[in-house]
């Protein structure tokens, strides 16, 4: 369930990087401190996914997304692809609740 939640929140952040100007503003204009933010919140994203036996190759492009992000249209697009394979990760049922 944690992991679901920050999928959400992690794909929501990532979706916002991925507008054209405003996500490159914030990003430049805070000295790529949210690449960093990012980096942290996908490795716990993992952690939990892992313990909750989610799927967790969303997170992983997290990471190598916020680790290549600084490239101008590489980042760009790796976020907004980050942004909603988190969100279709984030909206799959739990296979516990199936039943």
């Amino acid at each position: 369930m944690v992991s679901k939640v920050l999928k959400w929140v992690t794909g929501g952040m990532e979706a916002f990087l991925g507008i054209p100007i405003i996500g490159a503003s914030i990003i430049i204009g805070f000295l790529w401190t949210p690449l960093i933010v990012m980096l942290i919140l996908h490795i716990v994203t993992l952690v939990f996914s892992l313990k909750e036996d989610s799927e967790i190759a969303p997170s992983i492009l997290g990471i190598v997304t916020s680790c290549v992000g600084w490239i101008p249209f590489v980042g760009m697009t790796l976020h907004i692809i980050t942004a909603i394979l988190l969100m279709i990760s984030a909206s799959k049922k739990d296979p516990a609740q199936q039943s």
